[in-house]
């Protein structure tokens, strides 16, 4: 069993290792986001999908390792957790310490990583925000208020006011 959890604690410092290249794209992207750069965010944007990828990998072995630990433990009816396996280990204070030093980092460099998104998220939408705001304004622009034009059934014929950016007569 003890081999089992060294090599759980190994997958947590792999997934802390993650975490902190998402933080770093997550600080990344903030820049791009900032500077308006398209190309470079469905660039960055790559690398963290790949990133990702090899989170979800490491999270399925990690639940694999649980399930293992589990059995060994005779505790396969219930749901194992790295915070159960802690308690589980009393008897082993230095493995059940470097257990939970690794839970407390990934656990650290998650939360770090969610509150970097949730920041992202608010410069996404004030950025759609914004070009809604655009979008708008330029169709404005191109309507022109009407005129209080009526013909002689008092009815208002709708003229508009210079359609156009130019009119050119001749």
């Amino acid at each position: 069993m003890a081999s089992l959890v060294e090599e759980l604690v190994n997958v947590l410092e792999t997934e802390q290792k993650i975490y902190e290249t998402l933080i770093g794209y997550g600080e990344e992207k903030t820049d791009i986001l900032i500077r308006g750069d398209v190309a470079a965010l469905e660039k960055l944007t790559g690398l963290e999908q790949l990133a990702g990828d090899k989170l979800m990998a490491q999270s399925s072995q990690q639940v694999q390792l649980l399930k293992d630990i589990a059995g060994v433990l005779g505790k396969s009816g219930e749901k194992m957790t790295v915070t159960r396996l802690i308690e589980l280990l009393g008897s082993q204070p230095q493995v059940q310490k470097q257990l939970a030093t690794a839970r407390d980092r990934v656990m650290e460099a998650a939360n770090r990583m969610q509150r970097m998104n949730e920041q992202n998220a608010v410069l996404i939408r004030q950025a759609i925000e914004l070009n809604e705001f655009d979008l708008t304004l330029f169709k404005s622009l191109r309507q022109a208020p009407e005129t209080a034009n009526y013909n002689r059934s008092a009815a208002n014929t709708g003229s508009l006011l210079g359609g156009s950016g130019f009119d050119a007569t001749s």
